[in-house]
């Protein structure tokens, strides 16, 4: 735990870490979504393999599926929101750096 100069650096900082822990999350369900589009075109690919379709048909057939939209969509909108959280955590750690810059007696943790 740092050790802080005045109130506002420890809301700035504390703020910071809050929106860094939404933006880690943000980020997992981003990942999920990533995992289930990779699973589900594997299945795809197995299941048109036992049917005799092509990998470039399952592929294909694949992308244009509800899940396949779905999974991607999710991706892109949680890695969106993290990048969000992660940007307002950035300027909210500056925020709590340049509060410190200023000086002052330290305060109790």
């Amino acid at each position: 735990m740092p050790i802080f100069y005045n109130d506002e650096e420890r809301r700035a900082w504390s703020l910071a870490e809050s929106l860094a822990e939404q933006a880690e999350e943000s980020m997992r369900e981003a990942e999920a979504a990533l995992d289930t589009w990779k699973t589900g075109k594997e299945m795809n690919r197995l299941r048109c393999i036992r049917k005799g379709i092509s990998e470039s048909d399952a592929e294909i057939r694949w992308s244009a599926s509800t899940n396949a939209k779905n999974a991607i969509t999710n991706n892109g909108f949680y890695v969106g929101l993290a990048t969000m959280y992660y940007g307002a955590a950035s300027a909210h750690y500056s925020r709590a750096l340049y509060l410190r810059s200023l000086g002052g007696r330290p305060m109790a943790a």
